[in-house]
């Protein structure tokens, strides 16, 4: 009993301490995950072989890990630039004349370095609110996206991936318990993140697709 009431008032203690912790100054690690699609307006149809291949965009999203490092300057209005190792993805559905291919997902990943600047305001102690523009960098993908492409050209589709860097916004809300953090968020992009060339495509010369994603991380300020 002894220990544990000892037990009991280090935990406390400790949570006091850090209840009081508000400095104007943060700097912290963070890590979560990510709820990540790809999509757009137009789907995508190629002719290979008499045979027509159509990549339709699929609903379900693709399950990745974030985390990294932030700063925050300011209390009660703040900025808060972010350093993010972020995976993402989406999946598309391929249909070889009309009937889907046995193989017929196609899931789509990429590691990408993020780095959202975020503006936001304190509401009472804990509650924040957050919105931002973002640059996203694509550091590798999986290569399924481009294999899917050649598999429906014979290999000749001659498909590069391009814009490696995109630009976007997050939004969101957050949380603060002493050093720890809670935030929720959406990300949007501007400019698609997965644009394709062909130069043997019969019917389409250009695949261009945006991401989106909601994203949870739990932070603890360090400084």
């Amino acid at each position: 009993m002894k220990n544990i009431l000892i037990a009991l008032c280090a935990l406390l203690i400790s949570y006091s301490a850090s209840a009081q912790y508000d400095p104007a100054f943060r700097f912290g690690i963070k890590a979560g995950a990510n709820l990540s699609n790809i999509n757009g307006s137009n789907d995508l149809s190629l002719n290979s072989g008499g045979s027509a291949f159509d990549f339709k965009d699929n609903d379900n999203r693709s399950l990745g890990f974030v985390g990294g490092v932030f700063f925050r300057f300011g209390k009660n209005a703040y900025i808060q630039p972010e350093f993010l190792l972020s995976q993402k993805g989406g999946r598309f559905n391929v249909y070889e004349d009309g009937v889907q291919n046995s193989d017929g997902k196609v899931d789509v990943r990429f590691s990408n370095l993020d780095v959202p600047i975020l503006f936001g305001v304190r509401i009472a102690k804990f509650f924040r609110i957050n919105v931002g523009p973002m640059a996203s960098l694509r550091l590798n993908s999986n290569g399924k996206l481009g294999d899917s492409f050649d598999d429906v050209t014979g290999g000749n589709s001659e498909a590069e991936f391009k814009n490696r860097l995109a630009y976007g916004y997050q939004a969101g809300v957050g949380l603060d318990f002493g050093r720890l953090s809670l935030d929720v968020r959406y990300e949007g992009n501007f400019t698609d993140v997965v644009k394709i060339n062909f130069n043997n495509a019969t019917t389409a010369s250009q695949f261009g697709k945006k991401s989106n994603l909601f994203q949870a991380t739990l932070g603890f300020a360090i400084l």
